[in-house]
């Protein structure tokens, strides 16, 4: 089994595009777009969550 297809290694990748979606969103100017990317970064989030369960891996809270 490769890392692409491992559980813990999709749901890190997934955190991963969480943050980086929420780091996007502190930096837009533009309101609409600010929380275009905060409701996408929480729905990706959810997503791990769902995937995995709350408490795997390590994760600041939002």
């Amino acid at each position: 089994m490769d890392a692409e297809s491992r559980p813990d290694e999709r749901v890190r990748r997934m955190r991963e595009k969480a943050e980086e979606l929420e780091q996007a969103a502190q930096h837009a100017t533009d309101p609409e777009e600010r929380q275009r990317l905060r409701d996408r970064a929480m729905r990706v989030r959810e997503r791990s969550e769902r995937e995995y369960g709350r408490g795997s891996g390590t994760m600041d809270p939002m």
